[in-house]
């Protein structure tokens, strides 16, 4: 018996990955939107990515602004820039993506990126059709409190999908810790940013491209 589905990540499996000058931009623009012309750099680069919910709360307490207003201004402000950088050609799909082709169980995408960005990528790149459920984040502060490692989203993925088996695709640690804790296999892709990565998680797989996961899906199911 193969895996009943296959979900994937997005930024750095699917699409690449967005510059890290855009994420400063985009924090920088949610602290202007609010009042605050000249925050800290540190403060900044907190905002830009990997923001947790106790650095959201203290920063936003330094400045005297609402959290929930801060953090949706940032996600609107960050999906503007990468819907530019889109339009530009600047953050694309991987060359591999038509492997999706050759797969014929149900599939799903789970990404940390803001739920209006990537709606807006696979319609500009004309991929969503690639995918029968697709789950980002809501530009809210609890969205913070599910994203990955929590399996949150991803357990919301394979509800959709109605299927206990499946094998998750990602490019980080966060991604391997959310397939363990919602009991299903993954795999670590190593994209050109990872070809050298060394973890501190064990995935189930270790591919270079959706090429092997097309034949690990195969193989499992008992055919190439």
């Amino acid at each position: 018996m193969g895996y009943e589905s296959v979900i994937f990540d997005n930024d750095g499996v699917l699409l690449t990955l967005t510059d890290m000058d855009a994420h400063y931009v985009g924090a920088r623009q949610a602290f202007e939107e609010l009042g605050v012309p000249s925050p800290l750099t540190a403060h900044v680069e907190a905002m830009s990515i990997g923001v947790t919910v106790p650095e959201l709360t203290a920063i936003c307490t330094r400045y005297d602004i609402d959290p929930e207003q801060f953090f949706r201004a940032r996600d609107e402000a960050l999906t503007a820039v990468q819907r530019s950088l889109i339009r530009a050609g600047e953050k694309q799909p991987y060359g591999d993506v038509s492997m999706l082709d050759r797969l014929d169980c149900p599939l799903g995408v789970v990404s940390s990126n803001q739920r209006d960005t990537v709606a807006f990528a696979f319609e500009h790149f004309d991929i969503g059709h690639y995918f029968d459920t697709v789950w980002a984040r809501e530009p809210t502060v609890e969205s913070l409190r599910r994203k990955k490692p929590r399996p949150y989203y991803l357990e919301r993925a394979m509800e959709d999908l109605g299927v206990s088996d499946a094998l998750f695709v990602g490019d980080n640690e966060s991604d391997i810790e959310a397939a363990h804790r919602a009991g299903i296999d993954s795999a670590f892709i190593r994209r050109p940013h990872r070809t050298d990565t060394r973890l501190d998680v064990t995935p189930d797989h270790d591919v270079s491209g959706l090429e092997d996961v097309v034949r690990i899906v195969g193989r499992r199911g008992g055919s190439d």
